[in-house]
């Protein structure tokens, strides 16, 4: 069984308050885009969950996400077959677009399907947060508005066809990191406007939507990495609507309405050398 595990941005994200567990309450807009890692899982002839990854530094045990996935299903199920699981990474890590997260996503489905499980996309779901907040909306797809710690779901109108550019410097930044740098008592910190853009996401209009966009984790990754602004300043200059980091970053991501723009804001990153990853895709909507 060979499985897309598809990376996602955030078109809006805002942080509303640190909770009594520790968490934070978010209220944020998630999209899929069409990049991906691939997942190929399938019986193995001895009992247990082998896994291996293309990249040498990802683990193979315990520590994965794959892992935690598949042995919670199995373990839940009695699963005494094994199974073997390949993972082949392309979505860059620890860059804000839930690549682990989207593996683990793929990992659930494919073990749910393999094994037979039977088990529904809710009930999957409902599984998936004890993996990461941001696992169910992996198994979902789509765009959708997430609140709580990001695994309170409500689906969203599909967003207007539109080009994305992805470009990710040769910096990564932890979730703890991007906590760390907030500032929300500060007056620079622009919050998005949330319920505006979901209007303007089912009434299509992409243009109204972009204006309302933010991340209040921008300013203070910014400030500790510079290069991140570059990069969105790169995109805007040739031709993206508006650029922006996805989640706790470093990655920045421009939305296009024209491709010929997009292709040659590509190459101008490329050329610039100041992204590792460049990558130019579009909107995955779901149905």
């Amino acid at each position: 069984m060979r499985l897309r595990a598809l990376a996602k941005i955030n078109l809006a994200l805002d942080v509303l308050g640190k909770r009594e567990d520790g968490y934070h309450d978010v209220r944020m807009i998630m999209q899929t885009i069409s990049m991906y890692d691939v997942l190929e899982i399938e019986k193995a002839g001895t009992p247990g969950i082998h896994l291996s990854v293309n990249l040498p530094f990802i683990p193979t045990d315990e520590r994965n996400l794959v892992y935690q996935a598949a042995k919670l299903l199995m373990d839940e199920f009695d699963i005494k077959e094994g199974v073997k699981i390949h993972l082949e990474k392309f979505i860059p890590v620890a860059a804000g677009m839930a690549g682990g997260s989207s593996d683990a996503a793929a990992a659930f489905v494919g073990i749910n399907r393999i094994f037979r499980l039977g088990l529904r996309e809710e009930e999957l779901m409902e599984r998936a947060v004890k993996v990461g907040a941001d696992v169910p909306y992996c198994i979902m797809r789509g765009t959708a508005l997430a609140e709580g710690i990001g695994e309170v779901l409500t689906r969203l109108d599909p967003l207007p066809d539109c080009g994305i550019l992805i470009g990710k410097p040769a910096v990564n930044v932890s979730t703890k990191q991007a906590y760390g740098n907030l500032r929300l008592d500060d007056s620079a910190w622009r919050r998005p406007d949330i319920d505006g853009m979901i209007r303007d996401i089912q009434e299509k209009d992409l243009y109204s939507m972009i204006s309302k966009m933010e991340n209040v984790f921008e300013p203070g990754i910014i400030r500790e990495y510079p290069v991140i602004r570059d990069i969105k300043n790169q995109m805007e200059e040739n031709g993206a609507l508006k650029a922006m980091m996805s989640g706790s970053g470093p990655t920045v991501f421009g939305i296009f309405d024209d491709s010929k723009k997009l292709e040659n804001a590509a190459q101008v990153l490329r050329s610039s050398g100041i992204a590792r990853t460049v990558f130019a895709t579009n909107v995955y909507n779901v149905g």
